[in-house]
C-alpha cells in the first residue's frame, strides 16, 4: 500500500479508503490510486487482514455422511447464504472416517474459521473435548444434534415427518404398511420408525412380522431391503421409505420383480430430493426444507458470532407432505 501511495502521490490512507470503499475519495484521486494498484498488481492480503480484525470472512463445514444427495442439496444452501453475506466456505468431506474428520477439524480451526457447521451422525460424531479446547468456538450442529445444551442445533422433526407419511398411507385405505428403517443407531432413524409405528397403533393397525426391514440411509440398502419385504409369505401393499435414497433402491428392485410403484405397491419416501420428482411414477415424498436448513444454519452461526453470550439455540425445521404418482 505504501508503493501504490507512492506511485499514485497520495498518503496511505487515502489508498486504504479506495480499496476499503469506505469513505468519499475525488473520482479524479480514485482513478489515480486504481491505475497504481493496477500496475502494481496489488491484491488484499486475506491473512494480513484477518490479523488485525480477528475475522477471516470464512466458515468451515465438516459433512461425514455419503453419496446421498441430500448432503449435498443442503451444502448448496449453506454455499449460496456464504456469498450472499460476503462469507467464504471451506467445505471437508470425512467419508465416515474418523481420524479424517479429527484432522479436519484441527485444519479448519488452524485456518482460523470464524464458525463451524457440522453434519455427522452418531458412528462418527465430533468428540465432545473439542469444546473444551476451543471453548470460543462458534459452532452449529445440522440434522443430527449430540451436544444439545452445548451448542446451536437445527434439525429436522422427524418423528412428525414420519408419522404424517404413514398416516398418509392409512388415509389411502392400505392396511399392511411395512416400513425401510435407517440404521437403527441413529437418532433420526429411531424418530421415523416411532414415528412410523404410532401412527400404525393410532390407526390399531398391526406391523406383522418382518414389515420393519432394516436400511442405512443408502441406496443399496434399499434394494436389499425390499427385496425382503417382496419375500414374505403376505407382501405389503405400501412401504414408508425413511430416505429417498432408499425409496430408489425400492424402486429399482420392483422394476427387477416386473413391478411398478404406485400401481403394485405404494412407495413413500423421505426428504424430497431434486430427482424425487424425475422417478417413473415421481415419488410421493415428505419434504425436508433443506435450501432453508442451510440458510438458517448460516444465519444462527453468524447470530452465535455478534452474540456469544446467549444460551444455545436449539431450532426444529417442520417437514411436509408432497403428494405425487407412487401412491
Amino acid at each position: 500500500m505504501k508503493d501504490i501511495a507512492k506511485l499514485a502521490k497520495v498518503s496511505t490512507s487515502t489508498v486504504s479508503h479506495v480499496i476499503n470503499n469506505d469513505r468519499y475519495v475525488s473520482p479524479a484521486v480514485r482513478e489515480k490510486v486504481e491505475q497504481a494498484i493496477a500496475q502494481l498488481n496489488y491484491t488484499p492480503c486475506a491473512i494480513a487482514r484477518s490479523l488485525k480484525s480477528n475475522k477471516t470472512y470464512t466458515i468451515g463445514m465438516l459433512v461425514t455422511s455419503s453419496n446421498n444427495p441430500f448432503y449435498s442439496e443442503v451444502v448448496q444452501g449453506v454455499e449460496r447464504s456464504c456469498y450472499e453475506l460476503g462469507y467464504n466456505l471451506i467445505l471437508c468431506h470425512t467419508e465416515g472416517d474418523h481420524q479424517r474428520m479429527l484432522d479436519n477439524i484441527e485444519h479448519l480451526l488452524q485456518k482460523r474459521v470464524d464458525g463451524l457447521l457440522v453434519m455427522c451422525t452418531e458412528t462418527h460424531s465430533i468428540p465432545q473435548q473439542i469444546f473444551a479446547r476451543y471453548p470460543k468456538l462458534a459452532m452449529v450442529m445440522m440434522d443430527w444434534t449430540p451436544f444439545s445444551g452445548i451448542c446451536d442445533t437445527i434439525q429436522d422433526n422427524s418423528f412428525y415427518g414420519a408419522t404424517l407419511a404413514t398416516e398418509f398411507l392409512i388415509s389411502k385405505q392400505y392396511q399392511r404398511i411395512a416400513c425401510i428403517t435407517g440404521p437403527l443407531n441413529n437418532t433420526q432413524a429411531q424418530s421415523r420408525l416411532q414415528g412410523y409405528r404410532k401412527a400404525m397403533h393410532d390407526a390399531n393397525l398391526a406391523v406383522l412380522a418382518g414389515y420393519e426391514a432394516q436400511g442405512d440411509f443408502q441406496f443399496a440398502s434399499g434394494i436389499v431391503a425390499m427385496q425382503s419385504l417382496l419375500d414374505l409369505a403376505t407382501r405389503p401393499q405400501a412401504v414408508f421409505c425413511c430416505n429417498d435414497a432408499m425409496a430408489i433402491g425400492a424402486y429399482q428392485t420392483l422394476y427387477r420383480n416386473g413391478l411398478v410403484a404406485g400401481k403394485d405397491i405404494a412407495i413413500i419416501g423421505y426428504d424430497d430430493i431434486e430427482i424425487a420428482q424425475y422417478m417413473t411414477p415421481p415419488l410421493t415424498t415428505i419434504h425436508q426444507p433443506k435450501e432453508e436448513l442451510g440458510q438458517l444454519a448460516v444465519e444462527t452461526l453468524l447470530n452465535r458470532l455478534h452474540n456469544p453470550t446467549e444460551l444455545p439455540h436449539k431450532l426444529t425445521l417442520t417437514p411436509t407432505l408432497i403428494l405425487r404418482s407412487s401412491v
